[in-house]
């Protein structure tokens, strides 16, 4: 099947499906969104939308994953600026606490969820495997949760201990913290 679309239509709808994707898609995933047949000329073009997005806009990048695959994002460094702006998540709050939770802990069992989080906790499990985010494994009468492909693929995240550690470092200086303000207080342990 020969190339029939010009150049620039091909560059528009792979900058299209990066734009509503909202997620990173895969080189193959380009390369059916292209409407061409060919995995260089998808390459070639998402390497120059690349390029071009870096002279255009200040606060938008595309860029590739360590996955290999491709994503078009906010800069990390624009993250607190506009989050006062955006639309609330398609994940409810306290079910993402609660992915969150599980994110760190994997694997983790409904049990400890449970007195982690309370018993509303298995209102979010519902949401969060109806959104594929997690997956359990049968334990006896436990469940252990942990996240999903389709997790790491959402978040752009490649490697789950670099995103372990990146999480306990503030609940490390919120322990710290109140560690330091019992001393001040002059509260003894026993």
């Amino acid at each position: 099947m020969p190339n029939s679309l010009p150049r620039e239509e091909i560059s528009a709808r792979i900058e299209a499906a990066l734009y509503s994707a909202g997620r990173p898609l895969s080189i193959d995933e380009l390369l059916k969104a292209s409407g061409t047949n060919s995995k260089s000329m998808t390459k070639n073009i998402v390497n120059e939308l690349i390029k071009k997005t870096k002279c255009v806009f200040a606060a938008l990048e595309i860029t590739e994953l360590a996955d290999g695959t491709f994503v078009f994002q906010l800069k990390p460094g624009y993250t607190p600026l506009i989050r006062k702006f955006a639309q609330r998540p398609s994940i409810p709050a306290a079910s993402l606490k609660t992915l969150s939770y599980i994110a760190c802990e994997q694997p983790v069992t409904s049990k400890r969820l449970v007195q982690s989080r309370g018993t509303q906790v298995y209102t979010h499990l519902r949401t969060l495997k109806q959104m594929k985010l997690i997956e359990f494994e049968n334990l006896g009468r436990l469940k252990a949760y942990r996240t999903t492909k389709k997790f790491q693929s959402y978040f752009g995240i490649t490697d789950l201990e670099s995103l372990r550690s990146m999480l306990a470092k503030p609940v490390e200086r919120v322990v710290n913290n109140n560690n330091h303000s019992n001393k001040v207080v002059g509260a003894e342990s026993s």
